[in-house]
C-alpha cells in the first residue's frame, strides 16, 4: 500500500535540501547554506537558477562549439567531396537523433522531475530507488531500439546504400545514451549540474579527436574513400558517449557517502515498488520524449519532404536540390545549435526548479522563477542571435566556402533558432507544472502548422520556404505554450515581455555597433578568405560584446537576471 503524507508535514524541507547541496561536491551551493541567513529567499532560487545554467551553458556552449569548430577541418580533408560527405553525414545523423531522441529525450528531464519531486518530500531513498530501477529498464531498452536502428537501416536510408552503414555506426551509440542519460537526471534532479556540464565536454572532446584523427588518416594519409570516412566519423559518437558514461560513474561514485547520508535522514513515508517508479517515470517520460523530439521532427519533415517538393516546384537537378538541402539543414545546424543550446541549457537547469517551486504550491516563487526563465533566455540567445546574422557570411566562409545563398540562409536559420530555443524553455517549464499532455498537444499544432504550410513556402520562396514553415509552426506552438504558463504560474505577463523588448533593443544596439565594426573590418580585409574571415569574426564579436556588455550593465539588467554579484563588475568598470 501506497503511504502519502500531507503537505503541510513537509515543512522541515528546505533545511534537508540545504544539508544535501552542502554534502554534494558543488562548492557554490555549499557556500548558498552558509549564507542562507542573509539572503532571501527567491534571490537564493535565483541564484541557484544562474548557476545550474551556468554550468550547463559551459558544458552545452563549449560541446557545440567544438562541434562546429571541427567542420573547418573535417570539410577541407574531405575535399573534393565536401559537400557530398557532409550531406552523408547529415542524413544519416537525422535519423539517428530521432532513435536518440526517442530512447531517451524524455527520460532525464522525467527522472529529473520525479528526483526533484521525491527530494522536495525528503524522500531520497525514493529518488536513489528510481536512478537503480530506471537505469535497468534504459540499459534494456538501449539494446532494443539499438537492433532496431540497425536492422533498419536499408529501410531508413530510402534507398541510399551509402546511408546504411552510416546508420548502422550510430546506432551501437543506443547500447550505453539511454542508461547514461538517467544518470544525468538524477544529478539534475538534485541541482548538481557539475558533472552533467563535465560530462558533455569530454563527450564531445572524444568524439571530435576520434573524428579527427580517423578523417585525416583515411583521407589524407590512406588516399580512401569519403564515405568510409563519414562512417568513421559517425561512430565517433560511440567513443564520445563511452567517454561521459565513465566520467558520470566515476562522479556517482565520489559522491555516494553524501547519497548515502540523504537516504539515512529520509522520512520514509512514501513507499513505491520497483514496478510502480518505472511506470511512474515512463508515464512522466513519454511527453518528455514526444517534446524532445520537436526540433527533431521539424527537420525531418524538411528532410523527407524538401527534395521531393522542390523537384515538383521547380526545374532544378537533384544535385542542386541536395545542395540546396545542405545549405538549409547540414550547414547552418552545426552553427545554429550553438544558439540553440542556450535554450537547452535554461530548460535543463530551471526544470527541477519549477517542479519543486509547484510541488510546494509556492506561487509568488513559482510566478518569479517563471519569469526570470523566459528573461534569461532571451537575455543570452538576442545578442547571440544577432551577431550570428551580422556575421553570417565571414561564418559560412570559415565554416564551409564563400557563398551568399549559404550565408542568406544561415542568417535566417539563426532567427528560427530563436523560436526553437524558446519551445525548448516553454514545453520543459509546462511539463514541470504538470502540463504534459498539453505540451505535447501544443507541439502538435505547431507540426500540423508546419505540415501544412510546408508545400506552398516552397513554393513561393523555395530554400527559404522550409524555415519560413518552421517558424510560423514553432511561434504558434510557443503562443499556446507561454498561454497556459501564464494561466498556471501566473508569471508577470507585460513585466516579461517589457524586460524582452528592452533586451531586444540592446541586441539591436549591438547589431549596429557590430555591423559598423565589421564593415571597417571588410575595408582592410577580405570576408571570401578563412583566415581574415575568422580576424574579423574576433574582431566583431569583441566589439559587439563588449557593448552588449556595458549596455547589460548600465540598464541594470544583468542585476535583474544575474544576480546582486553583478555589481562588482559595475564598479570595477566604473559604469554607475
Amino acid at each position: 500500500m501506497t503511504k502519502i503524507r500531507h503537505e503541510n508535514e513537509l515543512s522541515d524541507t528546505p533545511s534537508r535540501m540545504a544539508r544535501y547541496h552542502a554534502q554534494a561536491v558543488a562548492p557554490p551551493l555549499k557556500k548558498q547554506k552558509e549564507t542562507a541567513a542573509a539572503v532571501p529567499k527567491t534571490q537564493s532560487t535565483q541564484e541557484k537558477m544562474v548557476q545550474s545554467t551556468a554550468w550547463l551553458t559551459v558544458g552545452n556552449i563549449f560541446s557545440r562549439l567544438l562541434g562546429a569548430v571541427y567542420v573547418i577541418p573535417w570539410y577541407m580533408w574531405m575535399q573534393p567531396h565536401g559537400e557530398a560527405a557532409n550531406y552523408l553525414y547529415t542524413k544519416g545523423y537525422n535519423v539517428y537523433a530521432l532513435f536518440l531522441m526517442i530512447s531517451t529525450a524524455g527520460i532525464p528531464a522525467a527522472v529529473a522531475k520525479q528526483t526533484a519531486r521525491y527530494n522536495s518530500m525528503n524522500e531520497y531513498g525514493l529518488s536513489k530507488k528510481l536512478l537503480f530501477y530506471t537505469m535497468r529498464l534504459m540499459t534494456i531498452g538501449g539494446i532494443l531500439f539499438a537492433g532496431v536502428m540497425f536492422l533498419g537501416a536499408p529501410y531508413l536510408s530510402q534507398g541510399n546504400p551509402d546511408l546504411v552503414p552510416v546508420m548502422r555506426s550510430l546506432s551501437v551509440v543506443l547500447l550505453i545514451f539511454p542508461a547514461m542519460s538517467v544518470i544525468r537526471g538524477f544529478f539534475q534532479g538534485n541541482n548538481n549540474m557539475k558533472p552533467y556540464a563535465i560530462s558533455q565536454i569530454v563527450e564531445q572532446i572524444a568524439r571530435v579527436c576520434y573524428m579527427l584523427a580517423s578523417a585525416f588518416i583515411i583521407m589524407r594519409i590512406n588516399n580512401g574513400s569519403y564515405k568510409t570516412a563519414v562512417v568513421y566519423s559517425t561512430f565517433a559518437a560511440f567513443i564520445g558517449v563511452a567517454f561521459a558514461m565513465a566520467v558520470l560513474l566515476f562522479s556517482l561514485f565520489k559522491e555516494r557517502s553524501a547519497f548515502r547520508e540523504l537516504v539515512k535522514e529520509s522520512n520514509n513515508q512514501i513507499t513505491f515498488s520497483g514496478r510502480q517508479l518505472v511506470l511512474q517515470m515512463i508515464a512522466q517520460a513519454i511527453p518528455f520524449i514526444i517534446v524532445g523530439s520537436g526540433i527533431s521532427i521539424f527537420k525531418l519533415i524538411d528532410q523527407y519532404s524538401f527534395e521531393k517538393i522542390m523537384s515538383l516546384v521547380t526545374d532544378y537537378s537533384a544535385a542542386k536540390n541536395a545542395e540546396l538541402f545542405a545549405l538549409i539543414s547540414a550547414n547552418p545546424d552545426k552553427l545554429t545549435m550553438v544558439v540553440i543550446a542556450l535554450g537547452t541549457a535554461m530548460a535543463t537547469a530551471g526544470l527541477p526548479l519549477i517542479t519543486e517551486r509547484f510541488t510546494k504550491k509556492d506561487q509568488k516563487g513559482l510566478a518569479k522563477l517563471v519569469t526570470n526563465n523566459i528573461q534569461l533566455l532571451f537575455f543570452v540567445m538576442m545578442p547571440a542571435t544577432v551577431g550570428m546574422i551580422v556575421l553570417a557570411y565571414p561564418l559560412n566562409t570559415l565554416f564551409y566556402r564563400p557563398n551568399p545563398l549559404g550565408a542568406e540562409l544561415l542568417a535566417a536559420s539563426c532567427v528560427v533558432g530563436v523560436m526553437m530555443g524558446l519551445l525548448m524553455v516553454c514545453s520543459t517549464m509546462l511539463q514541470g507544472l504538470d502540463g504534459n499532455m498539453q505540451a505535447v498537444s501544443f507541439l502538435g499544432i505547431g507540426v500540423l502548422v508546419k505540415v501544412l504550410t510546408q508545400f506552398p513556402l516552397i513554393f513561393m520562396f523555395k530554400a527559404y520556404g522550409p524555415l519560413i514553415a518552421t517558424f510560423i509552426g514553432l511561434l504558434v506552438a510557443n503562443m499556446f505554450l507561454l498561454d497556459r504558463i501564464h494561466v498556471l504560474s501566473q508569471f508577470p505577463f507585460r513585466q516579461t515581455f517589457a524586460s524582452i523588448a528592452k533586451v531586444t533593443m540592446m541586441s539591436l544596439v549591438m547589431g549596429a555597433v557590430a555591423f559598423i565594426v565589421k564593415l571597417g573590418c571588410e575595408m582592410i580585409l577580405s570576408s571570401d578568405s578563412k583566415m581574415q574571415s575568422m580576424i574579423i569574426i574576433l574582431i566583431v564579436a569583441a566589439s559587439g560584446g563588449l557593448t552588449y556588455m556595458i549596455l547589460a550593465l548600465k540598464t541594470r539588467m544583468a542585476d535583474k537576471l544575474l544576480g546582486s554579484k553583478v555589481d562588482s563588475i559595475r564598479r570595477r568598470l566604473h559604469l554607475h
